[in-house]
């Protein structure tokens, strides 16, 4: 009886498998294959790419936003008419887009590190197609909608970059194990050349990229200002109905040193305080005044305005996703709020010796007060008797008749001037979004007695980075959130930078430099393996490409001889 030998022995591939089949859907033995990756699926693989490093930016951009999500929401809400919290669908199906392809990415890098050809599916590319324009669209829809907002990128760097470059390093230098193993497998020079130069390009930029950051955290801890004043802007509306009195209250719960609140004027010529243009969001005008619920705030008599609830919308709506942690008591002392008038304010910043900071808004052209809008709110401030430093005007309009009336009154400027303009004006404080002032803007400013307020700031590293680059005030609707900020989150001094850069870049150097040896080594040493030793060593652990050819071709190779022989008489 004839016992038959079989010419190979395959052993279940299970992690390969899965590999390639999620990836190509090729779950066969017979589907996959060594051969080098097409021009196509070559031009495919960079357009994965491509989509990994734009959502990854994208991604990034959404995860720094978060300290200006109202302002993205209130900003949708002016074009829209109706508010909602966007940001949440957005983020969530930004994060499932980069989770997704980030997944592909992954398996494209293990394809290439065991020489399996790539061959992405059908479906991915559809998916990868559909997550790349989905991002453009969304960039270039914010790029005209809400543009100022892309300096978030530069400026959380400014807190994130040395760690993401860390982080960043650290990538890089596993992937040169991929790299590596390219080379060795090799056998085209100029291939090798290529790959080896444009990671070394890579590694060496980012071996140099600190020189390039800008980073107010590293400094020497004698040189750190004051920590910056921290202004509730319009109360503390995260935790209250923006505008009201109870807003205004936990803010100064929450030691602030002053408030700011925006200013309307109504019909019967009476300041009270209100963001929007119309009364539908914060109140309850679209069930008592419903055909006048589109109506401009101003043209309300205050005894109208006096009777809307300012509270209810906040509990139902809840914008900051904080009326869940509120008790009954704090719901139902929610629930009675009303309209807040300036005089009201006033009266509480008086009080309780605090700063007001108050941003007019002038009522339309049609407004019985159109042109003395400025009059009535001036009379206002004086009627109230708070002194006269503890207010800071922002309005340019008949900014000489407020400096004649109320020479006391802190002259505030929301335009980044010279500072010879803004001495001409009277000005002593400025008053610019975070993004608009840089630091040499704040030395140049601080230097000249001019104190700056910066908005809005709600995170602790925004809050951090402007402390380090010597903001003396910014403005925030999280006071309670920075309250808990008592030292930037972190500093070092640059010794200790330095230090850290150096040796990150060192460690980084040496492994991958052991990584390409070694690789060098393990090729070389394959390559001189006789037909006698790869078969001793068939059941050692070597999945690397070249091993298994060299198997197949002597498995085939003997088999050819053995029918050779018997043709010729001998006997194996």
């Amino acid at each position: 009886m004839v016992k038959h030998q079989p010419l190979q022995v395959y052993e279940r591939q299970l992690c390969l498998s899965c590999l390639t089949g999620i990836y190509g859907c090729r779950w066969k033995r017979y589907q996959r294959s060594h051969d080098d990756t097409t021009k196509w699926e070559c031009l495919w693989s960079l357009i994965l790419f491509g989509t990994f490093l734009v959502l990854l930016v994208w991604f990034y951009f959404w995860w720094e936003a978060h300290n200006d999500y109202n302002e993205f929401n209130w900003l949708l809400y002016n074009r829209s008419g109706e508010w909602s919290d966007c940001t949440v669908p957005i983020l969530a199906s930004t994060a499932a887009g980069f989770t997704y392809i980030a997944f592909l990415m992954i398996l494209a890098l293990c394809h290439i590190a065991v020489g399996q050809q790539l061959n992405l599916h059908w479906l991915h590319k559809i998916g990868v197609t559909v997550a790349l324009l989905t991002t453009i669209t969304g960039v270039i829809y914010i790029s005209e909608i809400w543009s100022e907002e892309w300096d978030v990128i530069s400026i959380s760097l400014q807190a994130t970059g040395p760690f993401l470059h860390i982080g960043a390093l650290v990538a890089l230098t596993a992937l040169s194990w991929l790299v590596a193993g390219q080379m060795a497998r090799s056998e085209r020079p100029r291939f090798q050349a290529a790959v080896l130069l444009i990671y070394l390009v890579v590694l060496l930029s980012l071996y140099l990229a600190p020189l390039a950051m800008s980073l107010p955290c590293v400094m020497p801890r004698e040189r750190l200002k004051p920590r910056p004043a921290v202004i509730g802007q319009r109360g503390a509306p995260m935790l209250a109905p923006e505008n009201t009195l109870l807003s205004f209250q936990k803010a100064l719960h929450m030691n602030t040193a002053g408030l700011q609140a925006d200013v309307a004027i109504s019909l019967d010529g009476v300041p009270f305080l209100m963001r929007d243009r119309t009364l539908r969001r914060t109140t309850n005008v679209r069930r008592l005044f419903p055909e006048r619920q589109h109506d401009d705030a101003s043209f309300f008599n205050w005894t109208d305005v006096q009777t809307l609830n300012a509270g209810r919308w906040f509990l139902q709506d809840d914008p900051y996703w904080t009326v869940r942690r509120m008790s009954t008591q704090q719901r139902r002392l929610v629930a009675n709020q009303t309209v807040c008038s300036l005089e009201q304010l006033l009266q509480l910043v008086t009080r309780a010796n605090r700063s007001a900071l108050l941003t007019l808004r002038r009522p339309p052209q049609h407004h019985p007060h159109h042109l003395s809008w400025v009059n009535l709110t001036l009379a206002a401030v004086l009627r109230s008797g708070i002194p006269q430093h503890q207010v800071a005007w922002t309005v340019d309009w008949d900014r000489e008749l407020v400096r004649q009336e109320a020479p006391g009154i802190q002259q505030t400027s929301l335009r980044k001037r010279p500072v010879d303009m803004l001495r001409e004006d009277g000005v002593s404080i400025v008053l610019l979004r975070y993004n608009q002032a840089t630091a040499q803007d704040v030395r140049t400013y601080t230097a000249s007695n001019l104190s700056v307020t910066l908005y809005t700031v709600n995170q602790p590293w925004l809050y951090s980075v402007l402390w380090c680059s010597g903001v003396p005030a910014v403005s925030s609707e999280a006071p309670q959130v920075l309250k808990k900020v008592l030292s930037p989150v972190w500093l070092m001094s640059p010794h200790e930078y330095r230090l850290i850069w150096v040796a990150t870049d060192l460690v980084s150097f040496a492994v991958v430099l052991g990584i390409f040896v070694f690789q060098k080594w393990k090729m070389s040493g394959m390559r001189s393996y006789n037909p006698e030793q790869i078969m001793l060593n068939a059941a050692v652990r070597r999945s690397s490409r070249d091993v298994n050819i060299m198997k197949e071709k002597l498995i085939f190779s003997e088999v050819s001889n053995g029918v050779g022989n018997e043709e010729n008489g001998f006997d194996y």
